[in-house]
């Protein structure tokens, strides 16, 4: 391989490296881009407002089973989801696809409807509940002919503690 091989290989590899991170720094912590308690101002309690990205199916899926069991619910399509769950505080290893607010609590990904009546009914002294990651055959991630994976719903604070709100057991495919 000659030198300029390898430097038209290497030199968008390393312009990506910088700009990467420099991105990242640029639109964390810090920025002034209003926040999602800010974009939340004005909202009727007992309203879900859902972030998503304009591009996700099972986001969309996941707010009609919400509107089925009786939530109202306020979409919010943005590109910068991720932004706004880092600026909420929510910890990386419960991240999901959509994020919503609701009286308070941050609802992350594909939630159960029932647990989050059951989080409005008790009001814990909790940040919200997450099920991480994307499981298929959670609310919005159903597929016919599939089963599902067995997920647990998380229940976090503020201050970092975490415990199992509930658990779904796998469902072998029909």
């Amino acid at each position: 391989m000659t030198r300029r091989q390898i430097t038209l290989i290497f030199a968008p590899l390393l312009a990506l490296a910088l700009i990467i991170p420099t991105a990242w720094l640029w639109l964390g912590p810090g920025s002034s881009q209003a926040g999602p308690h800010e974009v939340l101002d004005g909202v009727e309690a007992d309203t879900m407002v859902v972030f998503m990205s304009p591009t996700c199916g099972c986001c969309g899926d996941w707010v009609t089973h919400l509107e089925e069991h009786g939530f109202s619910v306020e979409t919010r399509e943005t590109d910068q989801v991720n932004l706004i769950k880092q600026q909420a505080g929510l910890p990386r290893d419960l991240v999901s696809c959509h994020t919503g607010f609701i009286n308070g609590y941050l609802i992350e990904g594909h939630v159960p409807a029932e647990d989050i009546q059951r989080l409005l009914a008790e009001k814990p002294r909790a940040s919200g509940l997450s099920v991480p990651r994307m499981p298929m055959g959670s609310p919005g991630m159903e597929m016919e002919g599939y089963g599902r994976d067995a997920f647990d719903v998380v229940l976090f604070h503020a201050d970092g503690g975490r415990e199992v709100y509930n658990t779904y057991p796998a469902i072998s495919a029909l």
